[in-house]
């Protein structure tokens, strides 16, 4: 099969042609229909704490057609797509697919597909996981909409951690993808104000489609007097969206007395922050890290049902051979917010 595989640090992805995966026992190899390129994969390819090792193919946010299945629940033909979690050697030991905690994207020991050459990721023409992370598409829910659910569900798990409440102002710093999800279920939520704050204007636009009741140029107007004129008063809930050094402390700058944060962005370096800034206001600060099977299973039912859309946010969709321009694009985002790609194009 063709994939897109990397190599090293400042190289483009390498179109190649890899051993197409098979399914052992209960493990199921899909066709991939489309996978979305996720801020994590651009993270893990550039130098930081965490990069992924030589021959790693990347893409954890896929959704197709089953071809091949090693387990007698699931049948060829399904539509499905799967959390990328994947069991340690100390839970497959005992004849476990899964984590024996059942801690999920949580295990210290997990290994996400896409993030090593052992479990390869959806920029390619198949890939393979477990049953036990996989989810049918109802089937109302296309492929590319499946290949949503992943950033989708990083958003419901942000607002879910971050306890937003009917009628809350809220204040989204980052339009990407999460930034955007997060403000979809923040409005579902019953937050009175979702306002997303970002530079891009393609990504302000989309906000408005995707549940923001307001938005913010950061580059013409001082974000907290811009909120506190849309809103009435400042954000009871700041969500951290962007993942770059000092984003946190200006959330606890915007941030009122007895403030909640919620850092959804990833910053892959070292980052400094005052803590007398957030003591003073005894600002409650959350971390959280992607989401669990609930998540998945909520932004399945709510896309069949027709109360999340994501195609707002799906601003491009590339083939294979353009995956690695693509890629090396969204380093330095114009108008793209979420790129898929399509292998089999």
């Amino acid at each position: 099969m063709r994939a897109a595989v990397f190599h090293e640090l400042g190289k483009p992805l390498q179109i190649e042609t890899v051993a197409r995966p098979q399914a052992g026992r209960g493990e199921i190899v899909l066709k991939v229909h489309y996978c979305g390129i996720c801020g994590s994969d651009l993270h893990a390819t550039h130098p930081g704490v965490f990069v992924v090792p030589d021959g790693t193919i990347l893409g954890h946010e896929f959704a197709g057609e089953i071809v091949e299945s090693g387990a007698p629940d699931w049948k060829v033909g399904e539509m499905a797509t799967a959390l990328p979690n994947n069991a340690c050697d100390d839970c497959r030991r005992i004849g476990l697919m899964k984590c024996k905690d059942d801690m999920g994207i949580m295990c210290p020991k997990n290994t996400l597909t896409g993030f090593h050459p052992s479990f390869q990721g959806g920029y390619a023409e198949y890939v393979k996981f477990s049953c036990t992370e996989a989810l049918r598409l109802p089937s109302a829910v296309k492929s590319r909409e499946g290949a949503a659910v992943e950033p989708l569900a990083v958003g419901l798990h942000a607002v879910n951690r971050g306890k937003v409440a009917l009628g809350e102002r809220v204040l989204i710093l980052g339009g990407g993808p999460i930034g955007l999800a997060t403000a979809v279920f923040s409005k579902l939520a019953g937050a009175r104000d979702v306002i997303v704050s970002e530079y891009a204007p393609a990504r302000r636009e989309a906000a408005g489609a995707m549940g923001a009741t307001g938005v913010i140029d950061p580059s013409k107007e001082n974000v907290g007097e811009a909120f506190a004129r849309q809103a009435g008063g400042p954000p009871d809930v700041i969500f951290e969206c962007v993942g770059v050094p000092g984003m946190i402390q200006k959330a606890v700058d915007l941030s009122r007395t007895w403030g909640r944060i919620v850092v959804v962005g990833v910053c892959m370096v070292e980052d400094t922050a005052i803590p007398m800034s957030a003591i003073f206001k005894e600002t409650n600060i959350q971390y959280v890290l992607g989401y669990g099977r609930p998540d998945w299973r909520l932004v399945l039912d709510l896309l069949e049902a027709g109360r999340v859309d994501p195609r707002p946010m799906i601003t491009d969709v590339v083939a294979l051979d353009a995956l690695p321009a693509a890629f090396e694009a969204l380093r330095k985002p114009d108008t793209q917010i979420k790129v898929m790609v399509r292998p089999h194009d």
